[in-house]
């Protein structure tokens, strides 16, 4: 009998999971690194609605443990995988939200209290910014509004851009052999031809893409793929049109292998930016995703790079300067896996 994998499709409180046949050949594909020692959490780095998100979980945990065990023992039951690993308690699908990466504690969506925030048309990762930040500035637009009507879009404005930053519009992913779909919504900065990629094992291309605060930043994975290694970066926050902030700035190296033949290394690298200082993601080595999958965000302003084999039958469809679609707009395709589809 052929072997099989996980495929995992991530969120806060559930991960949605069906298995996937895998062909005798994958037999001999590498296997995935741990899990590095600096990655413990979903927002390595911090920050102040981390440390108060964190700080309202504490106090939501002694509530419902002493006002709510009912509650707390059904969710018990109801929980599929272990906390192991987990730097707090985990009472219900809510308390992962910045430990998912470092547990396999999940509750199925029909168990999931707090499902319905995946249907709400803003990031899920940023609700905590999208409400500490939101509601004091609609409470001066509105106080400013009855004081001077006519100075209310002073606070309005930063207002709409904090509203408008943080949504997460539906996409359609294009579906197509050897399609690499862009990893981040943005302009095309950089595309760049490298003698060699030590991850790749050999000459690769690399795409660059700009967010500015006007973009949706949310990050995608560009092909169906398997995550074999991730690697943090603390760093500085230099503009990320500055080239050297690709070299300097705080990032999350995310290894992965494609989930059909030939099996080929790429690599999606979240960079951060001047204004964006706050790395997320959700993955873990080993976990198999989707083309165009969410795996995580940028908050605020950044930069993503995309390094995929530089092969025969490569042919990068964009150029720079274009604005580009996370999930939705096509990067680059192999034409060799078309043409194999084809025949086959």
């Amino acid at each position: 009998m052929a072997p099989s994998l996980r495929q995992c499709h991530l969120s806060f409180g559930n991960k949605e999971c069906s298995v996937m046949s895998v062909t005798q050949s994958d037999v001999a594909r590498a296997e995935p690194e741990a899990m590095p020692e600096n990655l413990r959490s979903v927002q390595p780095g911090g920050g102040i609605c981390y440390r108060i998100e964190l700080a309202w979980g504490r106090w939501r945990r002694w509530w419902l443990k002493q006002f709510r065990p009912g509650y707390v023992a059904r969710m018990a039951q109801l929980r599929q995988g272990t906390t192991d690993g987990a730097p707090h308690e985990v009472l219900d699908p809510r308390d992962l939200k910045y430990c998912v990466n470092q547990c396999t504690a999940r509750w199925s969506a029909a168990d999931d209290p707090f499902a319905w925030r995946d249907r709400l048309p803003f990031a899920r990762w940023g609700l905590a910014e999208l409400l500490l930040m939101s509601v004091p500035l609609a409470v001066l637009t509105g106080l400013v509004a009855w004081l001077a009507w006519y100075l209310a879009w002073i606070p309005a404005i930063p207002l709409c851009l904090i509203v408008w930053f943080f949504r997460d519009p539906p996409r359609r992913v294009p579906e197509g052999p050897g399609l690499l779909v862009s990893p981040a919504d943005g302009k095309i900065c950089e595309i760049t031809h490298l003698d060699h990629d030590d991850f790749i094992g050999g000459p690769a291309v690399r795409i660059g893409i700009f967010l500015s605060i006007f973009n949706v930043h949310l990050n995608r994975v560009p092909t169906a793929c398997r995550v074999l290694a991730l690697r943090y970066s603390p760093g500085e926050f230099l503009n990320a049109l500055n080239p050297e902030s690709a070299l300097r700035n705080e990032n999350l190296w995310v290894g992965v292998e494609e989930e059909s033949p030939p099996h080929r290394r790429m690599v999606v690298r979240p960079i951060a930016g001047a204004i964006a200082r706050r790395i997320v993601s959700v993955l873990r080595p080993g976990d198999v995703l989707a083309r165009g999958e969410k795996f995580g965000m940028i908050k605020l302003g950044s930069r993503t790079e995309l390094i995929v084999p530089d092969e025969d039958g490569l042919v990068i469809e964009t150029k720079l300067g274009r604005r580009v679609k996370a999930g939705v707009t096509v990067l680059a395709r192999y034409a060799s896996d078309a043409d194999e589809g084809v025949s086959s």
